[in-house]
């Protein structure tokens, strides 16, 4: 196969070329720039030690090297969606947006056409569907009601796992693409780089893609928003408790910068018309939690497995974290679906995504928008 690595300079990217190049494959290395615009043009993310790292593993490997400018794309779709959603009082996930539009979308169309493969360094699988079932690596196998071949799965490591940063991909990206380690633990992740003598071998884990780079989230914000100064009020009383200089500087769940005494205060709610923020106190409201989650733009990634989701028992998260939270489906008369959870969850926020699962937590089936 011809295959495309995107390598970051990381040690999860590295030592897939290292797993690559045992099973006999010398993937073209590619790393991608990305930044944020500013009026001297475009300012990368911290790249220099990254491309030096990548440049040694192609080298090392005898991989070819190249760089792919992806700084417009960037700023076309990813930084215009999330500039939008927070203005509109939505919680946007540029992390996953920049997997379906930018790793997966515009390296794409502009390099990774002329491949067989992507592989990239993500915790996550892809399983294949043999006779109506598919199969996880303890032989384990679970029915599946269709006959298309490739369904994004979980890591061996429920820590690491990043499928729900994957949930928007479509079924054509998901098809193409490798997880070379997502068998592995990270510990033999960092154990092979390690023994490879890698210089990625104990570098420190970045925290998603880059966004922003050296610059403040809240002074980005600034710059394209402004400010605009509104209140706070105590959802249980009316009570105004100060001041605020734009919604849009806040989210659902938020604790921290709000400059309020008496504390701990806990955003619950928006009104973006009003520009209005609701707290609730204490360091566990009831306000916090809901039970039911709306989803726009409910779609299946592969296929649909179930037909009828009427009730339909899944596994589901709306943040990353390892633990899976359980409910069941509902359809609503408007086309939207209802996550319905079997127990209290905490900051729900319209914007972010959730990514639903099979009841073993194995599979990804679908995913949706919270509204």
């Amino acid at each position: 196969m011809n295959i495309a690595a995107l390598v970051s300079g990381g040690v999860d990217s590295s030592v897939v070329v290292h797993l690559l190049k045992e099973q006999g494959f010398t993937p073209d290395i590619f790393y991608i720039r990305i930044g944020m615009e500013q009026e001297d043009g475009f300012i990368d993310c911290p790249a220099e030690e990254d491309i030096e790292i990548t440049q040694w593993i192609a080298q090392r490997y005898g991989c070819r090297f190249e760089e792919v400018n992806l700084h417009r794309e960037y700023w076309d779709l990813v930084v215009s969606y999330t500039i939008d959603a927070v203005r509109r009082g939505l919680t946007p996930n540029p992390d996953i947006m920049c997997n379906k539009l930018i790793k997966f979308g515009a390296f794409n169309e502009r390099r990774g056409k002329d491949y067989d493969r992507i592989a990239t360094g993500h915790y996550a699988r892809t399983v294949q569907v043999e006779s109506g079932k598919w199969k996880v690596e303890n032989n384990a196998t679970h029915p599946v009601s269709t006959n298309l071949s490739t369904f994004l799965a979980t890591a061996v490591d429920p820590v690491k796992d990043q499928t729900d940063f994957l949930s928007q991909l479509s079924y054509a990206q998901i098809a193409k693409l490798m997880f070379p380690i997502g068998n592995l633990m990270k510990s033999e992740v960092r154990a092979i780089a390690t023994e490879a003598r890698m210089p990625s071998a104990m570098r420190k884990d970045s925290q998603g893609i880059c966004f922003l780079g050296k610059i403040n989230y809240n002074d980005f914000l600034r710059r394209y928003l402004g400010e605009r100064e509104g209140k706070i009020v105590e959802l249980e009383t009316g009570r105004v408790l100060g001041t605020h200089k734009g919604f849009w500087f806040h989210t659902i769940g938020q604790r921290k910068g709000l400059g309020l005494s008496g504390g701990p205060w806990f955003v619950v709610k928006k009104d973006c018309a009003e520009n209005v923020l609701y707290v609730s106190q204490g360091y566990d409201p009831a306000t916090q939690y809901g039970t039911e989650i709306r989803l726009a733009d409910y779609h299946y990634l592969s296929a649909d497995i179930w037909g009828d989701i009427e009730g339909r028992e899944v596994k589901f998260k709306i943040r990353h974290t390892p633990e899976f939270a359980t409910g069941h489906l509902a359809t609503n008369p408007d086309g939207t679906v209802t996550i319905h959870s079997a127990v209290p969850i905490q900051g729900i926020a319209a914007g972010q995504y959730a990514t639903i699962y099979d009841t073993d937590a194995h599979l990804v089936v679908a995913s949706g928008t919270i509204c």
